[in-house]
């Protein structure tokens, strides 16, 4: 009897029940924690305790878990129900289908053209300003491109979450990683700068090299796709013509990168995210049914369609927040991170800056929030630098590599869990194309961070 791997939703579950019972064998313990000046908490080095109490979780608040991780995870959540459903209203104006034919004329062509682009622009965007959930409306007009260049959607969501795992994890002034992260380790801010933007390019290139070669393969032969089986299954294929693009298609294109350059400009300078995102689109979609005269009636029929395909996506996001959710309840990621951290204390520098590598990808399961993992583990690391010998620009980017590219691989990651739901993949699919990419980028990281440690990147 051949082992089957479980639906992305069962796995998803039974990977909250390994963290329960995880929560029952783990010991439980904190740091002491205080408040930075900007009045977010961060341990205290040294300070960690083991509870002298085990409070043992109620099989019941798997449960209760769900729910929670739902209302915890509403922001993502309701994002993607207006993505879906502002698609499927600009889709019914016949604007995709229009830039498809578009896209097609200038990349048909030249497929691995079109990658490098896709993953360059992502991985610069995410080095910048620390772009992810802006990706999302790229999805579906990236799977029906990739489809009608005889690619798949494997390719599609590869291009997409390529470039945002590398540019977060070689990222020059990211927001929500640098900057909190060197401000706890007391560096300047974007101090080295210079070095990371140069990593880009190689990276980039490493990615580009493994989607395209993947491509590349199903091009030639379509059975080699991870997911040729649920491409059989798919009834609809690109149509043979695709609509001229007029004055209106042209419009709404342009209104979707207003809204989209809008709510980047926000997020970067305002504070804004995914409510503020969501409305951006929510009016792009009235604007677009207004060009397109679609009517009332029609577009909440569409919107309602687009929004309602999302529910299994919107589902696996949810229970991929309990998971993280049950182990901070459990209080046991404070645990974790203090003996994770312990072996480093006994080997030279080199190998210490590998290990915090490898240390922050584990942890990116525990605690998938960038900003949040920064405030947990750079208190620990860079004093445990200094002592071994490593300097804190080193550790900041042993933190950045470890948790960016473990970005495109982590079940507890919403956006990762969003992009494979809308694009129909299974978590189990993508795992099997990403590990080969995951085992070159760790190599490259590694001999980076040990050539960061020789020359004294500081």
């Amino acid at each position: 009897m051949s082992f089957r791997v479980p639906n992305t939703l069962a796995l998803l579950f039974f990977l909250m029940v390994a963290a329960l019972v995880a929560t029952w064998v783990i010991p439980q313990g904190s740091f002491q924690t205080e408040l930075n000046a900007q009045g977010r908490e961060m341990v205290i080095p040294g300070s960690f305790e083991v509870a002298e109490q085990r409070e043992l979780m109620s099989p019941l608040e798997l449960f209760t878990a769900v729910p929670r991780a739902f209302a915890s995870a509403s922001d993502i959540i309701f994002f993607l129900f207006i993505i879906g459903g502002v698609l499927a209203v600009i889709r019914a104006t016949g604007t995709i289908d229009a830039l498809l034919g578009r896209l097609l004329e200038r990349f048909g062509k030249r497929p691995a053209l079109l990658i490098t682009a896709v993953i360059f622009s992502f991985a610069l965007a995410s080095s910048a300003v620390g772009s992810s959930g802006e990706y999302i409306p790229f999805v579906l007009i990236l799977v029906a491109l990739c489809r009608a260049m005889r690619m798949d959607p494997m390719t599609a969501v590869a291009m997409i979450i390529c470039g945002y795992g590398v540019g977060y994890g070689v990222a020059a002034f990211n927001p929500y990683t640098v900057v909190v992260a060197q401000g706890v380790a007391d560096l300047p801010t974007y101090s080295g700068w210079p070095v990371r933007l140069a990593l880009l390019v190689p990276f980039v290139l490493i990615a580009v090299h493994h989607v395209w070669s993947y491509a590349d393969r199903v091009r030639r032969d379509p059975t080699a796709s991870v997911v040729y089986d649920d491409m059989l299954a798919e009834p609809a294929q690109p149509p043979a013509d695709y609509p001229s693009m007029h004055a209106g298609h042209v419009a709404i294109i342009l209104g979707f990168f207003l809204a989209l350059g809008t709510a980047v400009w926000g997020i970067a300078t305002r504070g804004w995210y995914l409510n503020e995102l969501g409305a951006a689109f929510l009016i792009l979609g009235l604007v677009a049914a207004a060009i397109g005269r679609l009517g009332p009636s029609r577009t909440a029929e569409k919107f309602i369609l687009g929004a309602r395909e999302l529910t299994e996506t919107a589902l696996l996001v949810g229970v991929a927040r309990g998971i993280a959710l049950i182990m901070e309840d459990g209080q046991i990621l404070h645990t974790i991170v203090h003996y994770l951290s312990l072996p480093l204390s006994l080997v030279g520098a080199h190998l210490s800056a590998v290990g915090m590598l490898f240390i922050q990808a584990v942890l990116n399961f525990f605690i998938p929030s960038g900003s949040g993992q920064a405030f947990v583990t750079m208190p620990l690391m860079a004093p445990l630098g200094d002592l071994v010998g490593v300097s804190r620009q080193v550790s900041v980017l042993a933190y950045q590599l470890g948790d960016g590219f473990t970005n495109m691989i982590i079940p507890t990651n919403a956006i990762l869990m969003g992009i494979l739901g809308m694009a129909g993949i299974s978590y189990a699919k993508w795992l099997k194309f990403a590990w080969p990419l995951m085992l070159k980028l760790f190599a490259a990281a590694a001999l980076v961070l040990v050539g960061a440690v020789w020359l004294g990147f500081e």
